[in-house]
């Protein structure tokens, strides 16, 4: 069991050794000991459950008695404190998580957090490029290409960024990319995606030549003079030491070729590149059941965020450059 330490009414300024009832304390040893969680998780829920022992304590009550109006109270006043939504939804599941375990093991007599709602987290809208941006970047490793001949790796950056930018794959998807699932002459491409889901998306001119080259020219001189596994004799990419290209060693790649082109290393990640090939589709009229299923979206839902992005780019350009451009309505109410 966690110590717990003497009860001074106030949350000490070490959460290791600050006060809780002892039944939060196994609690908190259960997530220790049985669920594994670090130390660093068992500290978050220790102060998220300080707080809440102190809300509770002002109202005259403890977590053993307190009911759903003392928890909703609570998540009121984390609310009104400023918090960002985020916190709010962390700090309440630290609550709900404490109440369920304690219910269950029928410590307490009920769950008084069920009935409790957290607030809705905003949806962020995917990061994109605009399809300038794209351009520099693929247009700055084109010229590498140019530059040092027979160079392997900037032949092998070059067929990477098209197929990232030109499929929309996931980097564990490109990473997984073997000789049996790339078809040059078809233009196609077949991938693994999430539970192992296979699916085949087109390959375009670009992607098929600078694939084409890095393949022709490029590879061979990566190729190592005894392979590691099978699995690696079969990768299409390669790292620097002959073996598979890892996700690490594509973010590299990218944030090499990002200074390169002259973009801040902040904009492009693999998954970067994988919004902007969705957005820039959207934005040029394709259909969203098509995205999807390029995508390898389970659901059209997550495929309808990058609608949002569109719309919100629209938005913009009228702003931007229409001489009489309005407020949207609900500009013009706030």
């Amino acid at each position: 069991m966690l110590p717990a330490a003497a009860d001074s009414g106030q949350p000490s300024d070490n959460p290791e050794r600050a006060a809780l009832p002892i039944d939060v304390e196994d609690f908190l040893t259960h997530l220790q000991v049985e669920k594994g969680r670090s130390p660093l998780t068992i500290s978050a829920y220790r102060r998220d459950l300080l707080r809440y022992s102190a809300f509770l304590a002002d109202r005259g009550c403890s977590m053993s008695s307190a009911t759903p109006a003392d928890v909703a109270a609570y998540a009121g006043s984390l609310r009104q404190a400023g918090l960002a939504a985020s916190s709010v939804t962390r700090m309440l599941a630290s609550v709900r998580s404490s109440h369920r375990w304690l219910a269950a093991e029928g410590i307490y007599a009920g769950d008084p957090a069920l009935t409790v709602e957290s607030p809705r987290l905003p949806e962020p809208l995917p990061k994109a490029l605009s399809e300038e941006q794209v351009m520099l970047l693929l247009d700055s490793v084109e010229q590498a290409v140019v530059t040092a001949e027979s160079d392997p790796y900037a032949l092998r950056d070059r067929a990477l960024l098209e197929v990232l930018y030109g499929t929309g794959t996931r980097v564990s998807e490109v990473c997984g990319i073997g000789f049996g699932d790339i078809d040059l002459e078809g233009a196609l491409l077949r991938v693994m995606g999430k539970r192992s889901k296979e699916r085949i998306v087109p390959l375009g001119r670009h992607a098929v030549r600078t694939v084409a080259a890095w393949l022709d020219e490029g590879r061979s001189q990566l190729v190592p003079r005894h392979w590691r596994t099978r699995d690696d004799a079969d990768a299409v990419f390669l790292g620097s030491k002959g073996s598979r290209l890892t996700r690490q060693g594509v973010y590299l790649v990218l944030q090499k070729r990002a200074l390169a082109a002259g973009l801040s290393t902040s904009l492009i990640s693999p998954h970067v590149l994988r919004h902007s090939c969705a957005t820039h589709l959207l934005d040029n009229g394709a259909d969203i059941r098509t995205v999807q299923e390029m995508l390898g979206h389970a659901s059209v839902s997550t495929t309808q965020i990058y609608t949002k992005v569109a719309t919100e780019r629209l938005w913009q350009a009228y702003r931007d450059a229409h001489p009489r451009a309005l407020a949207r309505p609900s500009d013009a109410k706030s």
